[in-house]
């Protein structure tokens, strides 16, 4: 991926452009360009043959000088890509793929070229852990790679590849010398080491979540940050597990284009998606724990407040049953016109309420 400066300083390149007018003024006129190409260069056994402004001419070089060209491109129009996929020969169900944005991971061999979709992510920095927060953000890479080319289409906010870039054309020159797999490997690296970043960060969320669940200050509304966390963390798993398919057959299957030596770093970023799909999966088990242990704490709570309501509703049904008794106003009761009769009721009341209260707080239900 080409640097902000070298971005600046290229001439436009084919691109879609939009002639909006400005609110009130009727001459005054905004030109908006929207230009996908942020990235073009040939390269030749690991070195860089030219660094090209205009893709047509990078596809030449590459074609006489038997390199290949690594083309990068963010949100392309349709039909901005379809003059570079109709020069490249890239099939139209790929080219479709690539323009949707919402696919699957997945590997698929069309004719002489590979085409391949990831799903990267994102941790979202927030505060406080809501059950409203945004915590994982996914977006898609798309790759194609053919004899003399490797072209990355992102969606998204991933961010741009202009470090990995900057890496393999100075410090993995052997490593691009394989060819457009290089490049190939080079994202699913970048990508998967992406989600051990998330996970970890995922964890440190999933740790403060415990320490709030497990307080003695918890709250009910834990419950609901629980199931937030578990459904960004679902994005991920929707990002992951696919992934293994394609990483096994680039790792182990002979493959046109992945040349027998790739195939073993093929293998360690498949070892790493591994041990992500094993920490997702860790996660997401340890979240449903603590969402059990958190409903049955909420659950101990009310049969604790149902215990503390009956015991109460117990102790003062003695003097609601006296009180109704003697309110009866009946003309011949016993004790009614005695002296002591008020006095012993209330003496008895007070009695069997102190004997009721002593038992329910002896059994823990006040």
């Amino acid at each position: 991926m080409a640097t902000t400066n070298e971005r600046r300083s290229r001439p436009a390149l084919p691109s879609l452009s939009v002639v909006r007018r400005k609110p009130g003024s009727q001459d005054s006129v905004e030109s908006v360009t929207h230009n996908p190409l942020v990235g073009c260069a040939v390269y030749r056994d690991g070195a860089i043959v030219e660094r090209c402004d205009d893709w047509r001419r990078a596809a030449e070089v590459a074609r006489a000088d038997g390199g290949f060209v690594w083309l990068g491109l963010f949100e392309p129009e349709e039909g901005e890509f379809g003059e570079i996929a109709d020069a490249f020969g890239l099939h139209p169900l790929a080219v479709e793929d690539a323009m949707s944005a919402h696919n699957r991971p997945k590997l698929e061999r069309y004719d002489d070229n590979l085409f391949m979709v990831l799903k990267t992510a994102r941790y979202v920095e927030h505060d406080e852990l809501t059950a409203e927060s945004e915590v994982i953000r996914t977006s898609e890479v798309m790759v194609f790679i053919g004899s003399y080319f490797a072209i990355t289409v992102r969606h998204g906010n991933f961010g741009d590849f202009s470090t990995l870039r900057h890496r393999l054309e100075n410090e993995d020159r052997d490593l691009l010398a394989l060819g457009p797999a290089a490049v190939l490997y080079a994202i699913c690296d970048v990508v998967v080491d992406r989600y051990l970043d998330v996970c970890n960060e995922v964890e440190t969320d999933l740790d403060e979540l415990e320490e709030s669940v497990f307080s003695p200050r918890s709250k009910s509304k834990d419950v609901d940050r629980i199931y937030q966390l578990k459904r960004e963390l679902l994005e991920l798993r929707r990002a992951v597990t696919p992934l293994a398919v394609p990483l096994q057959s680039l790792a182990h299957r002979q493959l046109p284009l992945v040349p027998k030596k790739i195939r073993n770093y093929f293998r360690d970023v498949e070892d790493h998606l591994i041990r992500v799909r094993d920490t997702v999966t860790g996660l997401d088990e340890l979240l449903t724990s603590i969402l059990q242990a958190q409903i049955a704490r909420i659950s101990l709570s009310e049969n604790e407040d149902m215990r503390k309501i009956t015991s109460w509703a117990a102790i003062f049904a003695v003097p609601t049953a006296v009180a109704g008794i003697y309110g009866m106003n009946f003309e011949f009761m016993p004790e009614l016109k005695w002296k002591f009769g008020y006095p012993l009721v209330i003496l008895l009341i007070v009695t069997i309420c102190t004997l009721l209260y002593r038992g329910f707080k002896r059994s823990g239900w006040l």
